[in-house]
This record gives C-alpha cells, structure tokens and sequence, in this order.
C-alpha cells in the first residue's frame, strides 16, 4: 500500500470537487487521477480501481496507505482526522454539529433539486421544473438569512461552506443563479471563490465544459 494521496475525481463530479478543495485548504499533496468521462456515454469505461473500492462505482475515491474510501462526506472527515490543521470543522459541538447538518443538506436537500434539473433545462416552464427552481430559491433566501451575523454558514470557514458552495454552482449551471434577492450570499459566494483552493479545483471542468461549449457561470471565469 501506497502513503500518497491518490484522489479519483471527473470533470463534473460536484463530490469530488468537495473533497479535492478540502486538500487544498489543507495544502495535503495528493495525485490527481481523472476517471474517462463524456457528456454523451458518461464514466466509460469504469475505472478499475473505482470499482474496486466503492461498490457504487462513482467518484471520488480516496486511497491513502490503508484507507480506501469513498463518498465525499466520509473521506472529508478521513481528512480533517488525518490533517486536523486548519480544522474544517468549527471548535464548538453546537457549531460543528450545525456544520455537519449543513453539509448534508447542501447534499441531501438542496442538490437533489439540481438533479431534477438536468434533463428540464429544455423545459423550464413546467411544474417539475418550476417546483424544483422555487425550492432552490427558498433554501437560497434561508441561507441568506443565516449570514446576517457571519461570514461563513457555521462559524468559521468549514465543510459546510464547501458543500453549499459546490451545490449552488451547480444549481447556477442548470439555470437557477443567485441574485440580488440574497445578497448576503452573493458576498459570500465572493469570498469563497477567491480562496486559493477553488480555482485549481475548478479550471477542469471549466476547460471541459468550455471545450464542450456549454455553460460557465459568470463568477468563476
């Protein structure tokens, strides 16, 4: 076994994206391997050790000496165990639990309304559609909301902050941007996107989806 970070990630795997900027925020050296994938046949072929280590054969996977991991949650807190400086968790139990609740809502709440958005984009009038947009804006105001009295979503910058950041990216891919209604948001998007972790994380799937010329979002060209 291997002590090298080898992180199995693709171009357009938002869970992967999560945990490539949790290294980076945590400046861990690690090889980055980019499994085959189109925007027409999708991961194919598997890669081998993908399907070796996780029996849903999706990205990421995360190899590290003994541990062989994958789901982007369970390897973030492998990393914050393994390199616990900065933390990515807050200090307090009450902060760190509302991050860790928060992480799972921008996973489990929030993007699987972007996922019913990925095959309306040529139908955004419709009830699916227009269900899926308005849940998105209300979690988008809630957030909003939170960020009266802070910077960041739970405290210090964290996990959570990760998360929400990647979501709602991938919500303004499918048509539903931020907008002056959250403005609180806006700022922090702003900020998050200029730690030196998002604009490597991000230039692959930029160049993919500029060379497929499909649409990047204004605020991370």
């Amino acid at each position: 076994m291997t002590s090298q970070v080898i992180l199995y990630t693709a171009p357009l795997s938002m869970f992967a994206m999560k945990v490539e900027i949790a290294l980076r925020e945590k400046a861990v050296p690690f090889q980055r391997i980019s499994v085959p994938y189109d925007g027409q046949s999708g991961y194919v072929p598997k890669h081998p050790e993908v399907l070796r280590v996780n029996p849903k054969a999706q990205v990421p996977v995360l190899l590290h000496g003994a541990a062989e991991l994958f789901d982007s949650t369970q390897i973030m807190e492998y990393i914050e165990d393994t390199w616990p400086t900065p933390p990515l968790w807050p200090s307090t139990p009450v902060e760190k639990a509302m991050a860790r609740q928060t992480e799972l809502f921008a996973d489990e709440i929030y993007f699987p309304h972007v996922v019913k958005l990925f095959d309306l984009q040529d139908d955004l009038g419709s009830t699916a559609a227009r269900t899926a947009i308005s849940a998105l804006q209300r979690h988008n105001a809630a957030l909003d909301a939170r960020l009266a009295d802070r910077a960041f979503l739970c405290g210090a910058f964290s996990f959570a902050d990760i998360a929400f950041f990647m979501a709602q990216l991938f919500a303004e891919r499918m048509s539903v941007p931020m907008t002056t209604d959250t403005p609180r948001l806006l700022k922090w998007r702003a900020s998050i996107t200029q730690r030196p972790s998002i604009a490597p994380t991000l230039a692959p799937m930029i160049a993919f989806l500029q060379a497929a010329g499909r649409f990047v979002p204004g605020h991370i060209r």
